[in-house]
């Protein structure tokens, strides 16, 4: 086995990694928030969120995550096997409408953008349930 073939199925187990995330807490996902669990990181003297709501940040949740590993998957295929202009340039495009998709997903989730700090009452830092 040589390294492009060990770098294509190591891309390729990051890729099905990365779905089987998305897909997983889609499933799981649902089953906690008609339970009523609250996503980590409120604010502690907050009203306790929707079915709708919680279901919607704990999915987002797993989203993220698979589109990290996703990302994960696309530097190292990119990176380790074919390092040309074009297939970099196609790699920062993929970079970016996943990262603007972070961004976006990271304000719905916590309500403030990644580089903003929790507010005082946030129960993130101090890692409450």
């Amino acid at each position: 086995m040589d390294f492009r073939s060990i770098i294509e199925a190591v891309g390729g187990f990051m890729d099905f990694a990365g779905v089987a995330v998305m897909v997983v807490g889609a499933l799981v996902s649902l089953p906690m928030a008609l339970r009523g669990v609250q996503p980590r990181g409120l604010p502690a003297d907050s009203e306790p969120l929707s079915k709708y709501r919680s279901y919607r940040q704990l999915l987002g949740r797993s989203i993220l995550l698979g589109l990290e590993l996703l990302v994960a998957a696309d530097i190292i295929r990119t990176v380790a096997i074919t390092p040309t202009f074009e297939s970099v340039a196609v790699l920062a495009i993929i970079v970016l409408i996943r990262t603007f998709l972070s961004f976006s997903l990271e304000l719905e989730i916590t309500g403030r953008w990644p580089w903003q700090k929790p507010s005082a009452g946030s129960r993130a830092e101090t890692g409450a349930a």
